[in-house]
C-alpha cells in the first residue's frame, strides 16, 4: 500500500504510535549495521536514507556502519578473483585488501553519504583510518576441528580499541557518521574487519540504546525456518552447537551477544528487504525481526 492510499486518520494514528518511541529514544545513540539487499535495491536504498534522516530529525543519534559484500564480489570477479570465506569471514590477501579499501572506503561509503545528504541529512564518511579511530590487529581463527590450530586468513583484523571522540564530535554537530569497517594496525597496516563486529563494538563503546543489524533474512530462524522474535544467549549457544546457525550469521550473532552483554540496551537483527524496516523496528509496536536478550 502506497502512502497516497492511506487515509489521513490512519496517518495520524501511525504518527501517534511513534510518539512514545520518539520520546523514549530522544538523544539516544542508535548504531545501525547496513548491509544486504537494502544496499543494492534502489527503492530500499532510498527508504534507508530517509529513515536515517528522520531518526536524526526527531532527536536521535544514528551511527551507520556499512558492509559491501556484493560490491566487493562484483569487483573481484571483474579482476578474475574468486571470493573465499572461512567461518563467515572473507579471506583477504593483499590484492583483495586493495579492492576492499577501494569498494568500502570509496564507492560504497560515498554512495551512502550522498543518499543521506540527498534525503536532507548531513552525513560524513569515515573509515577506521580517520583519526586512527578503529585500531586492530591480525585475526587468527581457531580451527573447528582442532581449536588449538589457528588459521591465518590474511589482512583480516580484530578490533583492539575504538576511540569514540570523532563520532561524538560529529553527533554534536548534527552530522550522521557513516563508517566503513576498515581498521588500522600499529604500523599503519590496514585490516578488513567484519561490519557486524565493528557495529557491535562501536555500540558497546558508545553505550548505545540500540544496535540494529540489517540482513537478508527475517531475523534468526529456528531449524524449521520459523522466525524467533526473542532469543537468549543460552538458546543461541544450543543453535550453534546443532548447526542451525552457521556461515554469515555467526559474526552477526557474536556481535549481537557481545553488545547485549556489554551494556547495549537492545539488539535487533531485522529484515533489510522490508521497506522502512528501520522505522518499523524503532518507532512502531510491530517490529520486524529478532530481539537478542542479554539473559
Amino acid at each position: 500500500m502506497s502512502a497516497e492510499n492511506v487515509s489521513p486518520a490512519t496517518k495520524a494514528r501511525i504518527l501517534g504510535e511513534a510518539l512514545p518511541y520518539i520520546r523514549r529514544f530522544f538523544d539516544k545513540t542508535i548504531v545501525i549495521k547496513y548491509g544486504g539487499n537494502a544496499m543494492t535495491d534502489p527503492q530500499l536504498k532510498e527508504c534507508f536514507a530517509r529513515d536515517v534522516v528522520l531518526l536524526k530529525l526527531v532527536g536521535m543519534n544514528p551511527v551507520v556502519v556499512h558492509g559491501g559484500g556484493p560490491q566487493i564480489e562484483d569487483l573481484l570477479k571483474r579482476v578474475g578473483k574468486k571470493g573465499e570465506f572461512v567461518q563467515g569471514m572473507r579471506v583477504t590477501d593483499e590484492e583483495t585488501m586493495d579492492i576492499v579499501e577501494m569498494v568500502l572506503g570509496g564507492q560504497v561509503n560515498k554512495e551512502i553519504v550522498n543518499l543521506i545528504n540527498q534525503a536532507g541529512g548531513k552525513a560524513v564518511g569515515l573509515t577506521g583510518q580517520d583519526g586512527n579511530f578503529i585500531r586492530a590487529r591480525k585475526l587468527l581463527l581457531p580451527s573447528k576441528d582442532n581449536p588449538e590450530e589457528l588459521i591465518d586468513i590474511g589482512q583480516v583484523g580484530e578490533i583492539t580499541a575504538i576511540d569514540p571522540s570523532i563520532i561524538s564530535f560529529l553527533d554534536s554537530g548534527d552530522f550522521i557518521p557513516v563508517i566503513a569497517p576498515i581498521g588500522v594496525g600499529p604500523q599503519g597496516e590496514t585490516y578488513n574487519i567484519n561490519a557486524d563486529l565493528v557495529a557491535g563494538k562501536i555500540a558497546e563503546v558508545l553505550q548505545a540504546e540500540k544496535l540494529v543489524l540489517m540482513t537478508n533474512t527475517p531475523g534468526v530462524l529456528d531449524k524449521n525456518g520459523k522466525l524467533l522474535t526473542g532469543i537468549t544467549p543460552k538458546e543461541i549457544d544450543a543453535m550453534i552447537e546443532e548447526g542451525t546457525l552457521s556461515g554469515g550469521m555467526l559474526p552477526k550473532i557474536a556481535s549481537a551477544l557481545d553488545a547485549a552483554r556489554s551494556g547495549v540496551k537492545s539488539v535487533h537483527i531485522i529484515d533489510g528487504r522490508v521497506e522502512h524496516a528501520l522505522l518499523l523496528e524503532i518507532l512502531t509496536d510491530q517490529g520486524v525481526g529478532t530481539l537478542i536478550r542479554s539473559k
